[in-house]
C-alpha cells in the first residue's frame, strides 16, 4: 500500500534489503550503499556537519507515530507535513492503530528501508524493539530522527524533546499538588508500561515527590491505559474504586486524561477528585470550562512535528549529524542546538486554564 520511493542509485541496495527481509532477517548484516553512500546522510558519512550546505529539496521524509488516527499525533504528524513541504520534500505517514503493537512498528520500519525513503521520524512505542530495524535503517543510507519518545541513543541520530523530560515529570506533580493543597492519596493514569517517555516523565514525578513540601502526599498506584479511550476510562473507574479516598490523578498522556475527564465528568467525583497532566487544548477544552479540569499542561505537537522534519531534512542535507553543540535553523521555530546524547529540545511546556484556553487551537 505504499508507493515505491527507491531511487536508481539506490535500486541494487534496496533489492538485496529486501531479499534479507524476505527470509526474516533484522540483524544489522544488510548490503548497504556504496562507499560515496552509505550512512545516512552525507555528514553522517563524513562525521562532519557544514551548517552552510544547501538544504536539500525532494527528499521522502517518512513519519512513524506511536499511533495513528491519534488526535496528539495527527496534529503533530501534520505540522511535520506543512514543514516538509515548505521545504520541498515529501511527506509520508505509516502506522499501528494500536499503541502498544511493538512489532507492527518494527515491520513499517522495515518496509520504509526497503523502500529506501531518505529519512524516519518515529515515535517509539518501546526503547529497545526498534533498534535493530533502525540501526539497519540507517546502515542502508537513512536518517533516523525519534521524536516524542525516544530509543536506546544508539539506534537513531538525533531525537526531538517536547521539552526536558525533567520539566515534564517534575511540573505535573507542582500542579496537582498545588490542585489538592498538598495533601492526600495520588495516582497515576500512563499510557503502556514499556513507554519512554512515559516511564521518563514517572521518574521524573517520584523524584518530585520525594522533596519535603510533598510529605502528605502519597503516590498509591500506576496505572497504564495504554493510549486506549476506553481502556483508560475503566482504568479511572477502578483506581476510584479501588481508592476511594483519592484526592488527585495526573495522567501524562493526551488519550488517558481526556478519558479520566469524560469519567470524573459524569460522576459524582467531578471538582472533588482533581485531574491534571498532558492534553491538548481542544480535547480538554470542555472540562476546564466545567470544572473538571483546573489546569494541564502541553507543548504545541504541530511545532514538534515540524521540529523532526526540519530535523531529519537537516540531517540529509549535511547541515547537522546528531553531535553535542551542532546548531541549525528550523524556519519560523528559529535556531536550534543539539544537546547530549542528539537531543533536541522544543521548549518549556505550556500551562493551560480557563483562562487562556480559548487562545488555542489544537
Amino acid at each position: 500500500m505504499y508507493g515505491p520511493t527507491a531511487k536508481s542509485a539506490r535500486l541494487t541496495a534496496a533489492l538485496a534489503v529486501t531479499a534479507v527481509l524476505a527470509l526474516g532477517a533484522t540483524a544489522c548484516s544488510g548490503t548497504t550503499k556504496d562507499s560515496a553512500n552509505k550512512a545516512a546522510g552525507p555528514a553522517a558519512a563524513t562525521g562532519k556537519a557544514d551548517p552552510n550546505k544547501a538544504i536539500k529539496k525532494g527528499l521522502t521524509v517518512a513519519f512513524l507515530p506511536k499511533q495513528v488516527n491519534n488526535p496528539y499525533f495527527t496534529t503533530s504528524d501534520g505540522g511535520g507535513k506543512k514543514a516538509l513541504e515548505q521545504l520541498g520534500s515529501t511527506y509520508k505517514e505509516v502506522g499501528t492503530s494500536s499503541g502498544t503493537d511493538t512489532s507492527g512498528q518494527v515491520s513499517y520500519v522495515n518496509t520504509l528501508t526497503q523502500q529506501q525513503v531518505d529519512a524516519i521520524a518515529v515515535s517509539a512505542q518501546d526503547p529497545g524493539a526498534l533498534c535493530t530495524a533502525l540501526k539497519q535503517a540507517m546502515k542502508n543510507g537513512v536518517s533516523v530522527v525519534t521524536y516524542d519518545s525516544d530509543t536506546q541513543t544508539g539506534c537513531r541520530q538525533a531525537f526531538v524533546s517536547q521539552a526536558s523530560a525533567e520539566d515534564l515529570g517534575r511540573t505535573q506533580i507542582q500542579l496537582l499538588a498545588k490542585q489538592i493543597g498538598g495533601k492526600g492519596e495520588i495516582a497515576i493514569l500512563s499510557a503502556a508500561q514499556t513507554a519512554t517517555n512515559q516511564n521518563t516523565w514517572i521518574d521524573f514525578m517520584k523524584d518530585e515527590l520525594k522533596k519535603p513540601e510533598y510529605k502528605d502526599i502519597k503516590l498509591v498506584k500506576t496505572a497504564y491505559g495504554d493510549d486506549d479511550a476506553q481502556k483508560s476510562f475503566q482504568q479511572t473507574q477502578g483506581l476510584l474504586q479501588e481508592h476511594p479516598g483519592l484526592k488527585g490523578i495526573v495522567s501524562p498522556t493526551t488519550v488517558g486524561i481526556k478519558a479520566a475527564a469524560q469519567y470524573l465528568s459524569g460522576s459524582k467525583y467531578r471538582g472533588k477528585v482533581k485531574l491534571t497532566g498532558l492534553g491538548t487544548p481542544n480535547d480538554m477544552r470542555a472540562y476546564v470550562k466545567n470544572g473538571t479540569v483546573e489546569a494541564f499542561e502541553l507543548w504545541d505537537p504541530a511545532k514538534l512535528g515540524a521540529l523532526a522534519a526540519h530535523t531529519a531534512v537537516a540531517l540529509e542535507s549535511g547541515r547537522i549529524t546528531g553531535a553535542e553543540g551542532e546548531t541549525f535553523t528550523a524556519g519560523d521555530l528559529g535556531s536550534f542546538t543539539i544537546g547530549k546524547d542528539g537531543v533536541v529540545l522544543l521548549g518549556k511546556p505550556t500551562v493551560f486554564d480557563k483562562a487562556n484556553i480559548d487562545q488555542f487551537k489544537f
